[in-house]
């Protein structure tokens, strides 16, 4: 059986923390995205579109689109930055 991968999408400015983060931190957040493109199971955020994924300390917040089998990047943050996106949706 062949598994299908996923592809990622960006959504504008997702990458405003990312940014800030030292090279290592960008590494590690990148290497989750290539296990992303990989069906997987991740947990969703209370009763809300969003699914996180954590790298250590570090967030990820997407959508999953099932049909069209991608995920929609949305946020990357630190836990303090993550709470602070959360209160703005």
């Amino acid at each position: 059986m062949k598994l299908i991968n996923w592809k990622l999408k960006f959504k504008l400015n997702w990458d405003s923390n990312f940014k800030k983060f030292d090279r290592n931190t960008q590494k590690k957040i990148l290497k989750k995205f290539e296990q992303l493109k990989q069906p997987l199971a991740s947990r969703g955020l209370h009763s809300s579109k969003y699914v996180v994924e954590e790298v250590g300390q570090f967030r990820i917040v997407f959508i999953q689109d099932y049909e069209l089998k991608i995920h929609f990047i949305h946020f990357v943050g630190n836990h303090k930055q993550y709470e602070k996106w959360y209160k703005n949706q």
